[in-house]
């Protein structure tokens, strides 16, 4: 019996698919057979195909959460072989993840779930790295951290609030971090099912960091590749995501 959507209010309805299971990747990267990409998906319409097509060549296992898209997000995520389960209206992309992983772990060979943004910027590379160590070291669950080498390159502004929300989150969760704001995640089934995520917009990065040390899940990081590319900048995500946290480690 899958667990309830729990952030969708009462008399709602959610478009929701049974699990997919086909073989339409070669299943030879690591974890490919038992790992479901979770997506949150907000109006990425013109990204979201190529970056569920490149994924789905070595991770076959994908389900887009429509968060609400008004430019036809969703039916372009179907096209490209996700699953897709929608949203009745915009929630926010802490919603849009415990959806993603409500959906996944109604698939009992799931052993682990990863979460992937829409938008491009983070690599598939990274993806299979972090499942290889969560897989080879037992942990439940593996992070990714764009300052544990120099590839990602944030702009100063971004930088000095991600360093901020690292210090903030330390130091309230009694996890020890380098990036607490990464969207790149590797979940183990375990952690899935005792994973509470309560907060809808961006203080879920942060309440997902106390649900680790209120657990005691064990946990490593990983370093990442954050892309930021011409079509994030475009949407102005650096500078509203930075604003974004802030709010949300002031007032949450």
């Amino acid at each position: 019996m899958p667990r309830p959507l729990s952030r969708v209010p009462e008399g709602e309805p959610v478009s929701t698919p049974e699990p997919l299971r086909e073989p339409d990747a070669e299943v030879t990267s690591p974890g490919a057979a038992s790992t479901w990409f979770v997506v949150p998906l907000f109006n990425e319409g013109q990204v979201v195909g190529d970056v569920i097509r490149d994924l789905r060549t070595r991770y076959p296992l994908v389900v887009a959460v429509d968060d609400g898209s008004a430019d036809g997000s969703a039916a372009i995520a179907e096209q490209a072989g996700a699953a897709v389960v929608r949203h009745p209206y915009n929630m926010g992309q802490g919603a849009a993840l415990k959806t993603g992983i409500d959906y996944a772990l109604r698939d009992p060979a799931m052993r682990q779930v990863v979460t992937f943004d829409s938008d491009g910027q983070h690599q598939v590379d990274d993806a299979a790295s972090m499942i290889a160590m969560r897989e080879d070291e037992g942990v439940d669950i593996v992070l990714g951290s764009r300052f544990l080498d120099k590839r990602t390159k944030p702009g100063l502004l971004k930088r000095m609030v991600l360093r901020g929300a690292v210090w903030y989150t330390n130091l309230t969760s009694g996890v020890k971090l380098t990036d607490a704001h990464n969207g790149l995640r590797v979940i183990g089934r375990d952690a899935c099912e005792k994973l509470a995520i309560e907060q809808n917009r961006m203080a879920h990065a942060s309440e997902i960091v106390e649900e680790i040390g209120r657990h005691r899940f064990t946990v490593r990081e990983h370093p990442v590749h954050i892309l930021y590319t011409d079509y994030s900048r475009s949407k102005g995500q650096s500078m509203l995501n930075s604003v974004n946290i802030v709010i949300d480690m002031l007032f949450r």
